[in-house]
């Protein structure tokens, strides 16, 4: 009962889904010379030159004084980002999803963000800035707001590109640009290394990834409008379901008819194996049960946003296009 809610829930998630002049006296102080050579910045001077301001996903002006140096995530994806550009020693807290990588379990779990959030252990962090995503509601964007806590909402990316320019957004709130710049040409160089071997193929194989197999006469998938269907697609398949919007079930009759020669299982991790895919009635006859073609898959690389989907796209693209990757 737990994975389905989570699982709605999460769908249910994915659907809600510059700066200013200083003003300046109107007669300025006269300031000898030799002080203007040989004085240092002043503090002010300092902090205008390390403030930083930015428009978030709810259209918030968010401002920080200086990179932050205390964050709280509160979304798996942003954690990874946080980790991934170099600025892992500076996560206090985590929400309690937030697994990956292995360091990010020494931060202090704030708990779950689908149940009422912990705000009396968030606020004794003392964090200067809480990452929120879409997983995230405005309501606890607000709650958090309201208690005098600074709160940037990270919007879902709908391309690769949009990944990278959230990787610069966070690099920026981090002071971290100098790491995510290169972390992203590493990126882009090795999905130019897939894209040079898919886009010369004429065809692409019928795809089925499921999501959620509660009900295995009618799954849960990914469709249209989905970073899923982006990767199948630009890993050399089709998705099934492309043409449905969000996260659909799709019915045995409607599986059939399409025929996959592939089925991906990205809920493998909840006990969903090929020979229990191969088992359910009506499933034998379709190619991918036939010709063995039915593959557990790690879901956190495709639908947690961050750095992991270029690993997603890679996997993906060997699975379906093994003859050119030996």
């Amino acid at each position: 009962m737990f994975r389905k809610t989570f699982f709605l829930t999460i769908i249910l998630t994915l659907f809600l889904a510059a700066c200013a002049p200083a003003s300046v006296p109107t007669e300025a102080p006269i300031i000898p010379t030799e002080v203007l050579a040989t004085a240092n910045p002043t503090e002010a001077a300092v902090a205008a030159d390390s403030s930083i301001q930015l428009t978030d996903g709810l259209g918030r002006e968010v401002k920080l004084d200086a990179p932050a140096q205390k964050i709280i995530s509160i979304a798996p994806s942003n954690t990874e980002i946080l980790f991934a550009i170099g600025a892992g020693d500076q996560v206090v807290g985590r929400d309690n999803l937030s697994d990956y990588p292995e360091a990010a379990k020494k931060a202090t779990d704030i708990g779950s963000v689908y149940e009422a959030l912990n705000t009396e252990l968030i606020v004794s962090l003392k964090p200067d800035l809480i990452l929120a995503a879409e997983v995230n509601t405005p309501e606890q964007v607000k709650t958090l707001e309201d208690l005098g806590l600074t709160v940037y909402y990270l919007k879902n990316p709908t391309t690769l590109e949009g990944l990278y320019d959230n990787l610069n957004i966070v690099a920026q709130l981090t002071g971290r640009e100098k790491e995510s710049a290169a972390l992203i040409e590493s990126l882009k160089a090795r999905v130019a290394a897939v894209d040079e071997k898919i886009a010369p193929l004429s065809s692409r194989m019928n795809v089925f990834y499921e999501l959620d197999a509660t009900d295995p006469a009618k799954p849960y998938t990914a469709g249209k409008g989905t970073f899923i269907t982006l990767l199948i697609e630009r890993a050399g398949g089709y998705n099934i379901a492309a043409d449905i919007d969000g996260y659909p079930q799709m019915s045995l009759e409607q599986i059939v008819a399409a025929d996959p020669a592939f089925i991906i299982l990205g809920d493998s991790a909840y006990g969903v194996t090929p020979e229990s895919i191969a088992s359910r009635p009506g499933w034998e006859n379709l190619s991918a049960v036939k010709n063995n073609q039915i593959f557990p898959f790690d879901d956190n690389l495709l639908s947690r946003p961050g750095p992991r989907m270029v690993d997603g796209l890679e996997a993906l693209a060997k699975l379906l296009r093994p003859e050119l990757f030996k």
